[in-house]
């Protein structure tokens, strides 16, 4: 758990300050005991008021130091503790950020959630204690035991006894408790999970009618939770009781023998309640030390999952040569490659796929459900590194360009189409923050999204739900287009992302495609074949592997692949009106 080396750097002075209180306020609790026994010894068993009331005097003013150390304590652990858990928690999001998909895939979605919000809490919630009762505790055992000792040595070694078995018993609190606490996380992460996929797919629930069925799967994660929960639980709620029971054995031992010697005279009565005192503290101390290590296994356990993400390396290394997004041309060479997803059995999706896509054309990218054909165009801004081969932007191997730079000049529409809460026009300048209103609106032109947001009562002003939900499958993807078009870019690729567009409407679009992107390598992925017949080249994919390359022409007479499709899609419907 190395992560947490850089956050002991930057707070271990205020965590000092912090202990530095806690000690001043612990020793003020083991002072109070000895003056009331000689309160209790000299003053009351002497008559004497005037020292009564002089030690009293004393009493109350180490209770107020105790107390303003208490305050400062108070003060500097909960604004150190917050502190620390605001940056682990900046950290930890910036580090998913910095992952590849292929290296968010090792994770799941409701994990990374879970790990971020619970376990960063549980580790800040351990921090939180080491400054306030988890050092006192150690601090007031140990100095229970000093007093007592120095008060009567004989008598403290019934303490002595007591302490060993205390400790064994936390111990084995620890040993047992840790494996449930692991388990409590990852049964935390499944109820997340199931969570975050009904509220995604809310909509197929309701239209499939499909309440018992969802309901049935969070009781099942819910239980599992709970099982595990109340396993832990049981098995935590054995030890407190077994350290209340030997600590109070040992006041009974205590006021068993202090009582023999008042008897015989080798003791005095404050003695015996000092002695009481302190075996309380230690009880006290005891109690909060077996809190802080229940504590201390959920921050292990937690901290250990954060861990995991801190040490996953991302795969996107690169040599990061100094390239200006204006140096980019646009020409993409895929040299020999094969590609295959993590977790996938090695089974590649992508088999020696070899093509060139030069600036100013046009590429269409058709194939069977399945073909590769995301996943190929995925590994021209990096989201996944090729497992063998090249793909190639003006020559150089992407994984040796930078990454912010390379993407800064590929604009990418999505199969899946992403939008933002927030207004259309803040979605739109998710493309560049920078851009004007004219640059917005001819965006929005060229994607035929302006008419339907201008009639909109606040037009680009216009609020969207979670995910663009006040808009229809074409709208989206027409934002879509006019997000990635205000980039500015020297690469196009649109992932299927006209398939809820009309016809006429996916026309218009292409014609303004080839006015705005004149210069810059335009790369269409489709399901429809009339989305591709106009493209200077098309790439037929089947099972990741180049059935065929061509002109529309060209490949109505040498890949049959391709005239399937199109006899599917077209040649019948010819045939119907013939």
């Amino acid at each position: 758990m190395g992560f947490l080396n850089k956050y002991i750097k930057i707070y271990w002075r205020r965590f000092m300050a912090a202990l530095v209180f806690l000690t001043i306020e612990a020793l003020c609790d083991l002072l109070q005991p000895t003056i009331m026994s000689r309160i209790v010894d000299h003053g009351v068993a002497g008559k004497d008021m005037t020292y009564v009331l002089s030690m009293g005097g004393v009493m109350l003013l180490v209770t107020a130091i105790g107390a303003g150390a208490a305050v400062g304590r108070n003060s500097v652990s909960s604004i150190v503790s917050q502190k620390f858990g605001a940056q682990l928690r900046g950290d930890l999001f910036k580090k998913i950020q910095s992952f590849s998909l292929g290296d968010i895939d090792k994770f799941y979605t409701a994990s990374l959630i879970t790990r971020l919000t619970n376990d960063i809490t549980q580790v800040q919630n351990f921090a939180h204690g080491m400054m306030r009762i988890f050092v006192k505790a150690p601090i007031l055992c140990i100095g229970s035991l000093i007093m007592a000792f120095l008060i009567n040595p004989h008598l403290a070694v019934v303490l002595l006894g007591i302490v060993p078995i205390i400790g064994l018993i936390i111990f084995i609190n620890m040993r047992v408790s840790y494996p449930f606490f692991r388990r409590i996380q990852s049964s935390l992460d499944n109820v997340n999970s199931v969570m975050r996929e009904y509220l995604a797919g809310v909509r197929v629930v309701k239209a499939f009618n499909r309440y018992d069925y969802e309901v049935e799967r969070f009781q099942d994660a819910n239980r599992q939770l709970t099982d595990v929960s109340v396993k832990g639980m049981r098995a935590m709620a054995l030890f407190n009781p077994a350290i209340t029971l030997t600590v109070n054995t040992g006041i009974v031992l205590i006021l068993w023998f202090g009582g023999l010697r008042v008897s015989d005279g080798n003791m005095q009565v404050g003695q015996i309640i000092a002695f009481i005192n302190y075996m309380t503290q230690i009880l006290f101390s005891l109690v909060m030390l077996s809190h802080v290590f229940n504590m201390f296994i959920r921050a292990k356990a937690s901290a250990e999952r954060i861990d995991e993400v801190f040490s996953q390396e991302s795969t996107m290394k690169a040599d990061e040569h100094s390239m200006e997004k204006s140096e980019i041309k646009g020409r993409i060479d895929f040299e020999n490659v094969t590609f295959a997803y993590d977790g996938n059995d090695n089974e590649p999706v992508l088999k020696n796929v070899s093509f060139t896509c030069l600036p100013g054309e046009t590429i269409g990218i058709i194939g069977p459900t399945a073909s590769g054909k995301s996943s190929l165009v995925n590994l021209i801004p990096r989201f996944y590194d090729v497992s063998s081969g090249t793909v190639k932007v003006d020559g150089i191997d992407v994984r040796d360009m930078d990454i912010k730079e390379l993407r800064q000049a590929v604009g990418i529409v999505p199969q899946k189409t992403v939008l933002f809460t927030g207004t259309i026009l803040e979605n739109i300048k998710w493309g560049n923050d920078d851009a004007g209103m004219d640059e917005v609106e001819k965006a929005s032109i060229l994607s035929q999204a302006h008419e339907f947001i201008s009639a909109f009562p606040e037009g680009y002003k216009t609020v969207l739900g979670q995910g663009g939900v006040n808009l229809s499958g074409g709208q989206k993807q027409r934002l879509s287009i006019a997000r990635a078009l205000i980039k500015k870019l020297k690469v196009l690729i649109l992932d299927d992302s006209t398939s809820a567009v009309d016809a006429a409407t996916e026309a218009k679009i292409r014609e303004g495609l080839k006015e705005y992107i004149q210069d810059a390598t335009c790369i269409v992925i489709a399901q429809r074949i009339t989305s591709v017949m106009g493209a200077d080249r098309i790439v037929v994919l089947d099972s990741g592997s180049v059935a065929g390359m061509g002109t529309h022409e060209e490949l109505l007479e040498s890949c049959r692949i391709y005239q399937d499709i199109f006899r599917s899609q077209i040649g019948r419907r010819e045939q119907a009106y013939a």
